[in-house]
């Protein structure tokens, strides 16, 4: 699930430049290691990007899109599909005519979707594993990243779909806007949306709607166009008066794009499992967030992170909290000088109201401050949920996940992917704001310093002239520092080896030594970013 950082911050940056030019390379990545071939990527994958265009017409608006694409284990691409939203217009269902890919043994790569009708769509990939993996654009017409998630053509029936689902979309409005939507709705495994609830913030309006009841009546269905759906996967659902086309990846995790006119958004669904907490007893235990979110006030991006215990009666502790909002940081929380910020009293509650939704809201309160950070959630499990923010101004969402106990260098030693997006702000030499993307792999020793080492592609269309925007392969190396137990927030850097160098330094929440959340810390750039444990 991309964060909503960028579409977020899109239409204040529309005014903005961007630059093109070629692509580029600089340094010597290290040898590619690991077990992965063209036969790695096998199958029905769906995908999900999102990001910012750079043609005439859409010069620095949103674009998103969703799809799949068949891949034969012999560095083809059969067949494809997808759907595009562009400066907030929607084509439909588009495909394209096949392609090609090549896979590293250390699972980076390219994939090309080819079309006689359009200029087709050019990738760089990371396999996070078999089934999934993250991906970027590098053909300079747009910058984006996403995901990508092997497909169970199984579950490309109608009674897939069935229980409750969680959801959580991200765009612009007919305004052009920012906009995040997130609830519940139940399904009846027959093409019914039979309730649900949500909360939407959107910047034209004047504050978050709180939970809106979803009206029985809404439906799905899957895409009786032919191949569309017993293919792809592709269908369309409907609900509280807006309206998204899908691409399923099983019964439990559907990618969605809406296409109504109402807003511009797209996002993700996931099936509801375990025991929803309809209480606060119900909420326990550590957790972690990071959300990305763009400001009514400023017009910039701002990303956030936290982590916090629930006592099981309502109350947050032991906090930990990043803000950086269009460059000016703060924090709480020990490892860097800069956090003097102290936690006040802090809430949360699950929504009886609307249980079992999985609604909850929480409160993260700063000693002498007004504005809290304020945020509804939705669990998808009890130990996984969408978050939405809801403080002052912003408007964005996230994910939030439980912790899975403590950790070390050599506990998290080994392989990761990584996928970074984020907003490059204005400096003295740099006068425009500009969207980066960057997905990449590398290893992480059980050293205390210097323990990453790898390689990353990433695309900065605002790049100055004396910098290609698109650089491939380029050799990174960092530090991932583990504070006290890794519990709470721990430094992380990367430095690119391209010519300038650039180092980017994050906050790392760490949730499992799989999934690990990253909140920039610079002045000069607002970038989220996940790190995914890699295996083969």
């Amino acid at each position: 699930m991309k964060r909503g950082l960028l579409l977020l911050a899109a239409a204040a940056l529309a005014s903005f430049g961007v630059a093109c030019g070629g692509g580029g390379s600089n340094g010597v990545a290290p040898t590619p290691m690991g077990g992965f071939t063209n036969a790695s990527l096998k199958g029905t994958y769906a995908f999900s990007m999102s990001g910012e265009g750079a043609t005439i017409n859409d010069f620095g608006l949103p674009i998103s899109r969703i799809g799949s694409f068949v891949a034969d284990g012999n560095g083809n691409i059969t067949a494809a599909l997808e759907d595009l939203t562009d400066a907030g217009n929607s084509t439909g269902a588009i495909g394209f005519s096949g392609g090609t890919y090549s896979i590293q043994a250390n699972g980076k790569g390219t994939l090309t979707l080819n079309s006689s009708a359009t200029s087709g769509l050019q990738l760089n990939i990371v396999m996070t594993s078999a089934s999934s993996g993250f991906l970027i654009q590098t053909d300079l017409l747009a910058t984006s990243s996403g995901t990508f998630s092997l497909q169970s053509p199984g579950s490309f029936t109608q009674t897939a779909i069935n229980g409750g689902y969680v959801f959580s979309v991200n765009g612009i409005d007919a305004n052009l806007a920012p906009v995040s939507v997130v609830g519940q709705i139940s399904t009846s495994g027959g093409g019914s949306v039979t309730s649900g609830v949500l909360d939407e913030n959107d910047g034209s309006s004047p504050a978050p709607s709180g939970a809106v009841a979803v009206a029985p009546g809404g439906s799905y269905q899957l895409d009786a166009t032919a191949g569309h759906g017993t293919t792809f996967g592709r269908g369309t659902i409907s609900f509280g008066g807006l309206a998204f086309a899908f691409y399923i990846v099983d019964g439990t995790h559907i990618f969605l794009m809406e296409e109504d006119g109402v807003f511009a958004t797209n996002g993700d669904a996931f099936q509801q499992s375990g025991t929803i907490a309809t209480t606060n007893a119900g909420f326990t235990g550590n957790f972690v967030h990071v959300i990305g979110s763009g400001s009514l006030a400023t017009g910039g991006p701002i990303g956030r992170g936290a982590r916090y215990t629930a006592d099981g009666q309502g109350n947050l502790t032991s906090i930990g909290a990043d803000d950086n909002n269009a460059g000016l940081f703060s924090c709480i929380g020990a490892g860097d000088s800069r956090c003097t910020l102290q936690a006040a009293p802090s809430t949360y509650a699950i929504d009886t109201a609307n249980a079992p939704t999985g609604r909850g809201t929480l409160k993260i309160a700063v000693t002498g401050q007004a504005n809290p950070f304020q945020g509804v959630f939705y669990l998808i499990s009890p130990t996984k949920a969408v978050i939405q923010d809801t403080s002052a101004n912003a408007i964005g969402s996230g994910m939030l996940m439980a912790q899975s106990g403590t950790f070390s260098n050599s506990s998290l030693a080994g392989n990761y992917t990584f996928n970074l997006s984020g907003i490059v702000l204005g400096t003295t030499s740099q006068t425009s704001f500009f969207e980066e993307d960057f997905i990449g792999q590398y290893a992480l020793s059980s050293a205390a310093a210097s323990n990453v080492t790898g390689a990353a592609d990433f695309v900065e269309l605002g790049s100055s002239t004396s910098r290609p925007p698109a650089f491939l392969n380029v050799p990174i190396t960092g530090t991932l520092k583990i504070n006290g137990d890794g519990t709470q927030r721990n430094g992380f850097n990367i430095i690119t080896g391209n010519s300038p160098s650039t180092t980017l330094n994050f906050t790392a929440y760490i949730a499992s030594p799989q999934e690990i959340f990253l909140v920039g810390t610079d002045n000069t750039r607002v970038t989220n970013g996940t790190m995914t444990q890699q295996t083969q």
